[in-house]
């Protein structure tokens, strides 16, 4: 494989969680920092790799490493919880621990070896006061003054959680996007839609802001699991069931714990042509 410091040549892992993909650049030994332009060129699906996020991990002084996300349309993105685990899965192979700590924006995140091939992350303590979400103005967070009565989450980014129904009769194509840019939400904002499909067992969709419609969200998920606990539907321990397959949420005292599988599907390398073109 090419290496990182090599101008001509880009080299990537392509990772998923429960079918949420990922371009994943190492950049612990240097190289050039992305431009906006370049990442949404990896994006593209018919031109490029194409991925619901990119995630560049560098190297962390105080931490194992450290990871920066970005969405397909080139915008930057605090936090990526199936990447998280992705990457964490990554590095604990690599690595032989069964425990680290990985450094965003969103903080220091505890990574676990969960056994059975599958990879825990504590995605932190929620965020429940209006402006750390954020949201344009001071409201109920657990109704907001929107259309179906919605919750509020933070995740280190913003989540609106709808409880409907039938979350599979809805059409997020176009639900999602008149969400996802609604004036109270000043920086955009993910939008599930979830209904009870059992004790403490919810069946979620997903349309995240940048991306669009994923087969499976982490972050979304811890939300929808909090917003859930809130509304006292369900416990604090539940299984998300996405259109990509399962999560197990616990939102414990020291935070929400996220577990479930995933996949290191290929590595690549970007062809200086490629990269010339996108730049």
């Amino acid at each position: 494989m090419a290496r990182m410091d090599d101008p001509e040549r880009l080299p990537f892992m392509k990772m998923h969680g429960l079918g949420n993909d990922f371009v994943v650049i190492d950049r612990r030994q240097g190289g050039t920092p992305l431009s906006a332009s370049l990442v949404a060129a990896i994006a593209d699906r018919h031109r490029g790799v194409g991925f619901d996020q990119l995630a560049v991990i560098e190297p962390a002084a105080d931490a194992d490493a450290r990871l920066v996300f970005y969405n397909a349309d080139g915008s930057p993105s605090a936090t990526c919880g199936n990447a998280t685990r992705c990457i964490a899965r990554h590095l604990i192979d690599q690595t032989g621990r069964r425990e680290l700590t990985l450094l965003t924006e969103r903080g220091r995140l505890l990574a676990r070896d969960a056994g059975d091939g599958l990879t825990s992350v504590n995605m932190g303590p929620p965020i429940l006061d209006w402006q750390g979400v954020p949201l344009a103005r001071e409201v109920d967070l657990d109704r907001l003054p929107i259309a179906g009565e919605p919750v509020a989450t933070g995740m280190g980014n913003p989540h609106c959680t709808f409880f409907v129904a039938d979350a599979e009769a809805v059409d997020l194509v176009t639900f999602g996007p008149e969400h996802e840019h609604h004036p109270l939400f000043p920086e955009r904002t993910n939008v599930q839609v979830a209904h009870l499909a059992g004790p403490d067992r919810i069946r979620m969709r997903v349309w995240e802001r940048g991306a669009g419609l994923t087969l499976a969200s982490g972050s979304s998920s811890c939300a929808v699991a909090v917003a859930a606990a809130r509304r006292e539907l369900t416990g604090r321990a539940v299984t998300i069931l996405l259109d990509g397959g399962e999560l197990q949420i616990d939102w414990r005292a020291d935070g929400v714990w996220m577990t479930g599988p995933t996949a290191h599907v290929f590595d690549g390398v970007f062809t200086a042509p490629f990269l010339a073109r996108a730049e």
